[in-house]
């Protein structure tokens, strides 16, 4: 309707009640709200008491659940899904395409953890016709689109309106695995949870020890906390003044645990997920994360805000932000040898932190917005205010050659 405002629908592939991925396209959601614009949001196993969805909730942006059929009773729905599961992907993609249909959207905004995890959903999207963007969090080495569903994945990825990355090594490596240049694409950054106004002052140290903080996933497959325990298991490290504190949650939490105990890693401590963060890097020197697969890491971005030293790795986009041996320290590679290498740089250089940690904070400035989702949220609208520009002058020129055709018929007669 022209005047009307525009009408956006946020989808999110992330199968579990509420992941890091989705904070971009939850803000960016809020903003466009706030702003006037019809919202509407749908995702795999919603929890209606998760803080960002009942966030979403109060502000009027109806969170639709994919992992049910409206037409069918929940108990009996939950019955199918578990007798199915190899297929229950495709029980989201009945109530995707009836959602979509209903809402008419301007624009459809396809939120994914890696490139690739919502091509069901962008195979439905394409079908109907409707315009889209992506969001990718992570593109990786690790994870490549088999044969068999890489033509769906280029489609999608070559039929979006834009697409939106967090690094430029995940949109180069998006493109080196479909072999197909992305030119409607932009590097976006995820929002954080620390001040952007100004660091942390630095923590104390009444003992002369080192406090590094690992936060991230415990998932080493992808976060390389095993790299890290094997490094600190070495004899020089378990004799320095050096605490190394975990947090976060993970389907390997126990694992890394016994592992620590195993190898004697004493000075490792976990401590699960925590709500605040600003509360870690009152307490930590450092950032220390041998990520295997990264898109561009949040923690990294928040230690540096913070004015604290990252000992990383130069997965996704870490390499791009981080100054090796200025702003922070990279490894060379993704083993132990280079974790140990960048870990005993640092602790040579750790007289310097401090100063160091105030050059991090001051490039990361530079290098992220202050409200990056409210800067996702206005290109977006751009994008959606194109997309019905679009399709009312394909309207229009539809009505002019229907009435000429009509017009020609009754002149012939």
């Amino acid at each position: 309707m022209p005047g009307a405002a525009p009408r956006i629908f946020f989808l999110s592939c992330n199968e579990t009640p509420w992941g890091g991925s989705e904070e971009l396209w939850a803000r960016a959601a809020l903003s466009l709200a706030e702003a006037g614009v019809e919202v509407r949001a749908a995702k795999p196993r919603v929890d209606r008491d998760a803080a960002p969805v009942r966030a979403l909730e109060q502000r009027g942006i109806r969170v639709s659940d994919l992992g049910r059929v409206s037409l069918l009773p929940g108990k009996l729905m939950i019955l199918l899904q578990y007798l199915l599961r190899p297929a229950s992907r495709a029980f989201q993609l009945l109530p995707l395409w009836l959602q979509i249909k209903r809402a008419k959207p301007d624009l459809v905004v396809l939120s994914q953890g890696g490139n690739w995890d919502g091509v069901h959903m962008g195979w439905v999207l394409g079908q109907i016709g409707v315009p889209y963007a992506l969001i990718c969090q992570k593109a990786t080495d690790l994870y490549w689109p088999p044969d068999h569903i890489r033509p769906k994945v280029k489609a999608m990825a070559l039929g979006a309106r834009h697409m939106f990355c967090v690094s430029r090594h995940n949109l180069q490596l998006f493109e080196e695995q479909i072999a197909a240049p992305l030119p409607r694409s932009t590097v976006v950054r995820n929002p954080f949870l620390v001040d952007h106004a100004a660091p942390l002052p630095w923590p104390d140290s009444a003992d002369d020890t080192v406090r590094l903080a690992c936060v991230g996933r415990l998932y080493p497959m992808e976060k390389g906390q095993d790299l890290l325990l094997r490094v600190l298991s070495r004899p020089k490290w378990r004799d320095r003044k050096l605490v190394v504190d975990c947090y976060g949650a993970g389907v390997n939490a126990q694992g890394l645990a016994e592992m620590a105990q195993f190898l004697g890693c004493n000075q490792v401590r976990f401590h699960g997920h925590v709500d605040d963060v600003k509360e870690i890097w009152r307490t930590h020197h450092g950032l220390v994360l041998p990520s295997r697969a990264e898109g561009l890491p949040l923690v990294l971005v928040e230690a540096m805000l913070a004015g604290r030293v990252a000992v990383i790795s130069r997965a996704g986009g870490s390499g791009e932000v981080v100054d090796d041996g200025k702003t922070g320290f990279l490894m060379a590679g993704y083993d132990e040898d280079g974790l140990d290498d960048a870990l005993e740089r640092a602790w040579q250089a750790r007289s310097d932190w401090q100063r160091i940690g105030e050059d991090a904070a001051t490039a990361i400035r530079a290098q992220v917005p202050l409200d990056p989702a409210g800067e996702l949220a206005q290109q977006l609208l751009a994008l959606a205010q194109q997309s019905r520009v679009l399709a009312q002058t394909m309207d229009e020129a539809f009505a002019q050659d229907r009435g000429t055709v009509l017009a020609g018929d009754a002149a012939s007669q």
